[in-house]
């Protein structure tokens, strides 16, 4: 899916994403040290807004300018500096390193993904975590939401392939579940979830 096609889909609704940050981010990061974050694939910032209100330095990369507007709106209104960035993953970013790099929901076919989770990884500072949190494969059949299309639903073996040899220490890979709510109705979604760091 294109920038354009993105930006049609954050024009229809107020947000496509809740407000507030994903849990497992939220969880995963409320007591990592602070430092600098790169959010890529940010969306229209959710979890950008929370890392900034935890006292996080963050650049929030995202290739929709309709949703890097939405970002900055909602930075202004809720008083938070996020540095936002109009790029596309999939070519060559000049992009400082982080202490975090968080990689959430990014939905790319598995030849494109593999090469941009091995520069997000070249990116994480020594020290640093790499967190990637993405709808499982299983979810097609066992879970609810997310894409319907198996090439955009990675399994842990190819994400923790594509980082394999960039120096990155998996500490984290394997499933998380969600509770959801469809059309009044609870319902688990099931989720990917990698956790890696860089040796200081």
């Amino acid at each position: 899916m294109d920038a354009a096609s993105w930006d049609e889909r954050y024009r229809e609704r107020e947000l496509v994403w809740s407000v507030g940050p994903n849990a497992v981010v939220a969880e995963e990061l409320a007591d990592h040290p602070r430092g600098r974050v790169l959010d890529l694939a940010a969306g229209e910032g959710r979890n950008a807004l929370w890392l900034a209100d935890q006292g996080f330095e963050v650049e929030a990369v995202e290739f929709s300018p309709v949703a890097i507007d939405k970002a900055g709106a909602l930075a202004a209104r809720r008083g938070v500096t996020v540095t936002f960035t109009l790029a596309d993953l999939t070519e060559p970013l000049s992009l400082a390193p982080a202490l975090v790099v968080l990689v959430a929901y990014l939905q790319l076919p598995r030849a494109v993904e593999r090469d941009v989770l091995r520069r997000a990884a070249a990116l994480v500072a020594p020290g640093g975590t790499f967190l990637l949190i993405a709808h499982a494969r299983r979810n097609l059949e066992d879970g609810v939401g997310g894409p319907q299309d198996p090439e955009l639903l990675p399994t842990v073996e190819e994400v923790t392939a594509a980082i394999d040899g960039t120096g990155l220490v998996v500490e984290r890979a394997g499933e998380v579940t969600r509770d959801v709510e469809v059309e009044g109705v609870r319902r688990r979604a099931i989720d990917l979830l990698v956790r890696a760091h860089r040796p200081a």
